[in-house]
């Protein structure tokens, strides 16, 4: 770099300003080019500074463009979105050896440059979704999932606050008395009420006013698109400093994440006040018990209050928006047109004569096939994070016989290996059917990962099937679902451009039934 400095100091005196600044537009390229790492995977040509960012924004639906450049690429594609390569996977087999086989060279984070101001750079994220792969994330995740564990995620026990959640959306709808209405909010509140019963040991009326602000701190941090600014800083960060737009943009989401960690710090900071070491309440409790329990530097540092804080952010940004998004879709599907309006008389048929109007359990889930092949076709078709949460190589390796470096980020293209014909026939097709046998009973499908798979699978993976099941039975059991009256349409391709595929807004009604 020194030398391409002194090309420049001394071109400043022997030519005019154009041909300065052509030379200096030519060393910086000459620069880059030299330090790109060699025997990448191939990839759609890049050009100059911006690489393939004019390519991508191009793009209707991401996953889809990635899928149709692998048959011309493979399976293993370079993108360049900014000074350093991204690496795309496709296809189930070469997923599967990445994040399972091959776990530990690609289970890493790396977080994009409008993030790293606001939860720090891939090195030093807390928490458990953005943190990078090593010593403290496994200790930290192996201290959630047993956490969870203990307070009912994936057992009988949790049974009773998701049915209580369930019997206040019902009520909600009810409420509405048949007419229109969208449910995103309705879904979101009885989806992260679930958490604050698990991580705050209580829920919220709908209309409390610190929760509707939890709500919406929450989708606007979720719901948040890169600006032109951000995506200039990923070719040079010296483009964050430029244009007000960008920085007041990157202010904003800062204070939104800064207000989220205010609203669980107040929870930290009531749970404090009332902590008995004989009565552990729930995961914040369960938390401050280890940092009680810490004697070591080491310790302290896994048990500190800013990873606290990051874990129950986590929490609620991996658990609410997604499940509540999936179940969208779900009674979406259910009415989207007649063929599968006969599919929803079968959901309908099989819970009335195996619950009637008994609370579902979750662990009748068996006794339900065809619900139970709803759902998952639900899954498949509409992954609710189609790319996952991006992976970056935890250091210099190699894959299909081309080098990975290290940090380099990986994105998984999920929603290539469910529209895969091989795997699904008709992918584009909602057929429950294809997770049913000859005599009619669910049979589960490997290739069927909206979760992700390898270390960084979802975290509240079990917590998320147990929600969804139980919530669309809970309304499939009590309502009937349809168009408002004149009203279009609605789309199924869903909203991209953030990390969630969600439908674009809609309306229905849901009308009880006899």
């Amino acid at each position: 770099m020194s030398i391409l400095l002194e090309i420049v100091t001394a071109a400043r005196h022997f030519a005019d300003i154009p041909t300065f600044l052509v030379a200096t537009c030519a060393c910086l390229l000459t620069y880059l080019y030299v330090q790109r790492p060699k025997n990448l995977p191939p990839g759609p040509r890049a050009w100059p500074l911006v690489g393939n960012i004019p390519l991508l924004a191009k793009s209707v639906f991401l996953p889809a463009t990635f899928t149709e450049l692998s048959k011309q690429y493979g399976d293993v594609m370079t993108i360049w979105t900014g000074r350093g390569p991204t690496i795309v996977l496709t296809g189930y087999e070469t997923i599967r050896t990445a994040l399972v086989k091959r776990a530990d060279d690609f289970s890493s984070r790396k977080v994009p440059p409008n993030i790293a101001g606001i939860r720090g750079d891939g090195t030093t994220a807390k928490g458990v979704l953005m943190a990078a792969y090593g010593p403290q994330w496994k200790h930290q995740r192996k201290f959630a999932m047993t956490t969870l564990r203990d307070f009912g995620v994936g057992k009988r026990s949790l049974e009773g606050k998701v049915n209580e959640e369930a019997n206040a959306l019902v009520h909600e709808f009810l409420s509405q008395n048949g007419q229109p209405f969208d449910l995103k909010i309705t879904m979101q509140n009885a989806v992260s009420n679930i958490i604050c019963s698990i991580v705050f040991g209580d829920r919220f009326e709908y209309g409390d006013p610190d929760f509707l602000r939890l709500i919406s701190l929450l989708n606007a941090t979720v719901e948040s698109k890169p600006t032109v600014i951000d995506r200039l800083s990923m070719i040079l960060p010296m483009f964050r400093h430029l244009g007000l737009i960008g920085r007041s943009k990157e202010e904003k989401s800062l204070k939104m994440f800064q207000a989220l960690q205010e609203f669980c710090g107040k929870q930290v900071k009531k749970h404090r006040a009332t902590f008995d070491p004989n009565d552990i309440r729930d995961f914040i409790d369960a938390f401050i018990l280890e940092q009680q329990r810490a004697q070591d530097e080491k310790s302290r540092e896994n048990f500190s209050d800013k990873q606290l804080l990051e874990v129950l952010i986590d929490l609620f940004m991996a658990g609410t928006e997604t499940t509540a998004t999936t179940i969208r879709w779900a009674l979406l599907y259910m009415m989207e047109n007649p063929e599968i309006m006969e599919k929803a008389a079968q959901v309908h048929q099989e819970i009335d004569s195996v619950l009637g109007q008994t609370p579902p359990s979750y662990a009748q889930r068996n006794m339900l096939p065809y619900t139970n092949a709803t759902l998952a076709e639900v899954l498949r078709i509409k992954p609710i994070v189609p790319l996952s949460v991006p992976h970056a190589a935890s250091r210099d390796t190699t894959l299909n016989g081309y080098n990975i470096p290290q940090e380099a980020m990986i994105m998984v293209n999920l929603w290539s290996v469910h529209m895969d014909p091989q795997l699904f026939p008709e992918p584009s097709k909602f057929r429950p059917e294809r997770f049913l046998d000859q005599d009619g009973n669910f049979v589960k499908h490997e290739a069927v990962i909206p979760f992700s798979v390898g270390h960084r699978i979802c975290l509240g993976e079990q917590l998320a099937k147990m929600e969804l099941f139980m919530l669309f039975v809970s309304l499939m059991q009590r309502f009937t679902f349809h168009l408002p009256e004149g009203a279009p349409k609605p789309s199924m391709v869903g909203k991209s451009g953030g990390v969630i595929n969600t439908p674009f807004p809609f309306e229905l009604c849901a009308v009880p039934r006899g």
